[in-house]
């Protein structure tokens, strides 16, 4: 009898996004910072951030933008995409989506920028990554087809297509798809580093609130 999956690991986690958990490892080294530290900064605990460096989790989209903030750096440099050439002109034709934990996004900016824009598939369904998120920043989403459950705070706001929202990340915050088929949005979030982030991020926390 054959041996089953491990269970933390999904089936196609290395075809989507093989080149995370090497990147992940070489950034936290180069930041000088212990599993334990880095774990701290991203609000996850030192076991979650170890699972991911050995590729033995796939991160959601909303982790892989925590942690590309804990670490100074861009989702396309976890991703280990590397441009040539500085284009201020992203192509309909350029880099293709890419699915994190059942979230689909493409890359609408530059890389190696301090403003990251995306665009993004939220689906419908997926309670469990409707994640409270807390970090230095502001963000800005405009929602361009379905709608969308947005969460700042105490306060609940229902997005329909062409509402836009811009906040500070300070601001507990959430989001999700409330239509059946999913919401599909562009989302522009700052890119910050600095000793502020660890108190805002609560250094010394060591909870699983992000996965």
């Amino acid at each position: 009898m054959k041996p089953g999956p491990a269970p933390d690991r999904p089936h196609d986690a290395v075809d989507e996004l093989p080149a995370v958990a090497p990147q992940l490892r070489e950034l936290r080294r180069r930041a000088g910072l212990t599993l334990e530290a880095a774990a701290a900064r991203a609000r996850l605990s030192p076991a979650h951030l170890s699972r991911l460096e050995t590729g033995r989790r796939q991160p959601s989209l909303p982790l892989l933008l925590g942690l590309a903030r804990t670490y100074g750096t861009t989702v396309s440099e976890l991703l280990g995409e590397t441009p040539a050439v500085a284009d201020p002109i992203v192509r309909a034709g350029g880099p293709g989506a890419r699915e994190a934990d059942g979230w689909t996004y493409w890359q609408a900016g530059g890389a190696g920028r301090g403003m990251q824009a995306l665009r993004v598939h939220v689906p419908h369904g997926r309670g469990p990554d409707e994640l409270v998120r807390v970090h230095p920043g502001e963000e800005w989403l405009y929602v361009l087809q379905g709608r969308l459950r947005l969460h700042l705070g105490e306060a609940e706001h229902l997005l329909e297509p062409g509402d836009s929202a811009h906040f500070d990340s300070l601001t507990p915050h959430r989001i999700g798809a409330a239509s059946p088929g999913g919401a599909d949005l562009l989302f522009v979030h700052t890119l910050l580093q600095s000793s502020l982030a660890g108190l805002c991020l609560g250094g010394a926390a060591t909870t699983t609130h992000h996965r």
